[in-house]
């Protein structure tokens, strides 16, 4: 940094807190549209699709589903269970970021993976204006319903507090891009060792969420729309 002095740009709600969008439907409502509606089509060959577990594989792992919870910006659970698959290769790539972390006293904490295709139209249809920079077009699909995404962030082995960041999960604000200069040293640190540290096994982090982590083989998979229970009996 340069010694020129910057005005602090302060945005809400700055606490930690959850950042919340108001829904116009009831949950049960977006979720039927979703599941009445079809993916789009997909043109090309993709490979079989190999979710994984990733309790299964990655060591000292803690989980933060935060949409099977009402601890997320709609404020109302739309999963059904609390687990997170990945697609084999993503996973085992994030495994070894996962150790090189260890080696240095911190876990990863996981928020998402695998997202269900209908999941993203919920997001889409419950959301407007600039919040839907924030949500994936389900014309287009996510990254997550492939199983090639990962939202991630960091906790202290040693106490297993979470590591405090510059901004919130899910927050929409700007505190979410990841070059967002606002916030400590010490949180800018973290989100750039996170971010250096799982980059460096072949994800790439998306533009505008610091935590969220796309694995470079993602056009080899088609959009899913599994649900969670069916992908229990592929473990």
């Amino acid at each position: 940094m340069d010694d020129k002095a910057y005005l602090r740009k302060f945005i809400e709600p700055g606490n930690g807190a959850t950042f919340k969008v108001d829904l116009d439907k009831s949950i049960e409502e977006y979720t039927k549209i979703a599941l009445n509606a079809d993916p789009p089509q997909q043109l090309g060959e993709f490979v079989k699709s190999d979710l994984v577990d990733v309790t299964t594989v990655l060591e000292n792992v803690k989980l933060d589903i935060r949409y099977a919870t009402k601890n997320n910006f709609l404020n109302v659970a739309t999963y059904s269970l609390p687990k997170s698959f990945l697609q084999r290769p993503a996973l085992m790539a994030l495994n070894r970021a996962n150790k090189r972390l260890n080696s240095m006293g911190f876990g990863i904490l996981i928020h998402d993976t695998y997202r269900p295709w209908y999941v993203t139209k919920i997001f889409w249809d419950a959301t407007e204006g600039a919040e839907r920079n924030f949500v994936a077009d389900p014309k287009s699909g996510s990254k997550h319903n492939m199983g090639s995404a990962v939202d991630l962030t960091l906790y202290d082995l040693s106490t297993g507090s979470v590591i405090k960041m510059v901004g919130t999960y899910d927050e929409m604000s700007d505190r979410s891009y990841p070059h967002y200069l606002g916030g400590t040293t010490l949180e800018r640190w973290h989100r750039n060792l996170l971010r250096t540290i799982v980059e460096a096994e072949g994800f790439r982090v998306l533009y505008n969420e610091w935590w969220h982590f796309d694995h470079e083989d993602w056009q080899k998979y088609p959009i899913l729309n599994d649900k969670f229970e069916d992908l229990i009996g592929y473990e």
